[in-house]
């Protein structure tokens, strides 16, 4: 399998009459703060909200009169199987889609909405995309692979094509990579028209067998797809792809779950885009890589913002607390009258507010004569945070900071 320039290009001839290039933004923010000149290249702001459009709708332009009458079939956690689905439903074709059983609500019900029939099985990505080439195998659907597939490579890879056009003096491209669809699309513009380009791929600490797979040359499993962002939550790597990326790739480097989590969040606060775990990583990973950049014109592919509303109030909350700025204690005071008035009254005075309070008189950890209070308490940032628990701590019996 090759991926050509001259296969962008063909994409982007077809994609063009359907889809409008996404925005690239600056933002001083976090080119302040991290001390490079940060452009985001919003996907999120795609029809459905991710790039996936782009490979998924190319393929379908691509197939036959007779091809279209039998149908696709995918398997995807979400963001792919939207993008089969606006695909079909651009050129009249019926659509399949195998989601793993525990995808995101809102991506299956935005699926769905699309006219996709829907069938959920497997507890991830893998074991729905076995049972989706049963189907296809069975039905004599066009299975519609969402990476390793000459054509949706070539349509993801009208996104480096844009970012070449939109900021040509660029130094380096961060994106998210799952099975690897979107860099080695991106990563085969950007070495052609710019090849001292730094093109850095990521995965998740907990979902990286492709990283790691493309450090050694060959595939590697590391046995384990354990992220919260789901849509490059794969657990094998494909040699094909491990193939294409490993020439394009200068980079490749993973985040964790938290510091994701913290992007998310960063991104909503100063750049007002709302990304799902995938479309922050790239955020999450340039942090790790300032020093290297300093001084250079980055971009960070916000991927997609398609996320569960009670996933990202989870990822807010972590997000508060791993910037300081919300903390969570158990207290344990005198069980006398006005205890609690007076670390109520202390807590006001450092000028924090409580979201929470749980009065536990029979909590098995509190001693006699004492009783714990539960707090999350909201504060202005790591430094207030950490004047509150000194603060209290010489005010109350005991205290415990609860992560």
């Amino acid at each position: 399998m090759k991926v050509s320039l001259a296969d962008v290009e063909a994409a982007r001839g077809t994609l063009a009459k359907l889809l409008e290039p996404t925005p690239l933004l600056p933002n001083r923010w976090l080119s302040e703060r991290l001390g490079c000149q940060v452009f985001l290249k919003l996907e999120n702001m795609q029809p459905i909200g991710s790039f996936k459009i782009r490979g998924a709708t190319y393929k379908i332009a691509r197939l036959s009169a007779a091809q279209r009458r039998k149908g696709v079939i995918t398997a995807s956690a979400g963001n792919h199987a939207q993008g089969v689905a606006w695909g079909c439903a651009q050129f009249k074709t019926k659509a399949t889609i195998v989601m793993p059983v525990n995808a995101p609500l809102t991506k299956v019900q935005n699926t769905a909405a699309l006219g996709a029939h829907i069938v959920l099985c497997g507890d991830n990505y893998d074991e729905a995309h076995a049972h989706a080439r049963k189907l296809a195998a069975k039905s004599g659907a066009v299975f519609v692979h969402p990476y390793e597939d000459v054509d949706v490579i070539a349509g993801q890879g009208t996104v480096g094509l844009e970012i070449i056009e939109q900021l040509p003096e660029v130094d380096c491209v961060i994106g998210s990579m799952g099975g690897g669809g979107l860099m080695a699309g991106v990563g085969t513009v950007i070495k052609e028209f710019k090849p001292k380009t730094l093109v850095v791929g990521a995965q998740a600490s907990g979902a990286r067998s492709l990283i790691e797979s493309i450090k050694r040359g060959k595939p590697f499993s590391t046995g384990q797809a354990d992220t919260f962002a789901d849509g490059i939550k794969v657990k094998t790597a494909s040699a094909a792809m491990v193939k294409i990326l490993k020439p394009l790739l200068d980079v490749v480097t993973h985040a964790d779950d938290e510091a994701t989590a913290a992007a998310v969040l960063t991104l909503m606060e100063k750049a007002k885009v709302v990304a799902e775990g995938a479309g922050a990583l790239p955020l999450a990973v340039l942090e790790r890589l300032t020093a290297r950049l300093r001084g250079k014109k980055v971009v960070l592919i916000v991927s997609g913002g398609n996320i569960d509303v009670n996933v990202l109030s989870r990822i807010i909350d972590r997000g508060l607390i791993l910037a300081g700025r919300r903390v969570r204690l158990n207290v344990f005071i005198t069980d006398r009258p006005g205890s609690l008035n007076r670390l109520t009254g202390l807590i006001a005075e450092k000028g924090a507010n409580i979201l929470q309070a749980i009065h536990d008189r029979d909590s098995p950890s509190a001693g006699i004569g004492e009783t714990s209070v539960e707090l999350t308490v909201e504060t202005r940032g790591p430094e207030y945070s950490r004047e509150l628990i000194e603060a209290l701590g010489r005010h109350v019996a005991r205290l415990e900071v609860l992560h």
